[in-house]
């Protein structure tokens, strides 16, 4: 009786946490929007706080359940967003194609996550507005790929407004976490109790819950 709890309960393999990390403006809640409702604003508000959203992905038959936390960029609430590097697997950080400044902190972003994420945490770095006429752009995409490089992390150059890389950022850092964690999960624990033992409690715990 106390199995379909706990299958009820396994609506996903893997739940990640990822953080959008970078300066007001770069367009970070935008490319969260398009990432998670396919839909795309131009009507700006900035976000004062913190913003999630959620959606599962499934990659290589893993339903991947990400949670997408959306960070404010001003300087004046960055303390407030230390607290949420904790727990996080993944961070995206984006900067603004067409403004150098935004790219320059990166640095000072990366330096935030040494100090407060975990150390493994996995990286991707996102030029986003690449949609913008080229006239406007002030940083080449040699630029950003030149930073990943020296940082050993992904890049990508997206647009939240045309969707160019959207998806493809967002399953590509969801993928080498997945992969991370299963290497970690097959180092560290015995089959045996893996599979055996944390179903039970989970079930049962399950079955009381459900029956209140």
């Amino acid at each position: 009786m106390a199995a379909p709890p706990a299958r009820a309960r396994a609506d996903y393999d893997y739940l990640i946490k990822l953080l959008l990390i970078g300066d007001s403006g770069v367009g970070k809640s935008c490319l969260l929007l398009r990432f998670s409702d396919g839909s795309f604003t131009t009507s700006f508000i900035t976000t004062i706080g913190i913003d999630f959203k959620i959606r599962t992905i499934e990659l290589d038959g893993k339903r991947i359940k990400l949670q997408i936390w959306d960070t404010a960029g001003q300087e004046r609430v960055r303390t407030i967003t230390t607290a949420y590097y904790r727990g996080a697997k993944g961070i995206l950080l984006v900067y603004d194609v067409t403004d150098e400044s935004s790219f320059n902190n990166i640095r000072n972003w990366i330096r935030n996550i040494e100090q407060h994420a975990s150390d493994n945490v996995n990286k991707i770095l996102v030029g986003n507005k690449a949609d913008m006429d080229e006239s406007k752009r002030a940083v080449p995409t040699s630029k950003g790929q030149a930073l990943a490089d020296e940082y050993g992390i992904k890049f990508f150059e997206t647009s939240a407004k045309t969707n160019l890389n959207v998806e493809e950022v967002f399953f590509s850092i969801a993928r080498d976490i997945k992969q991370r964690l299963a290497d970690t999960d097959s180092k560290a624990e015995p089959q045996t109790i893996k599979i055996n033992q944390p179903d039970q409690p989970a079930a049962a715990q399950n079955s009381t819950c459900c029956g209140s």
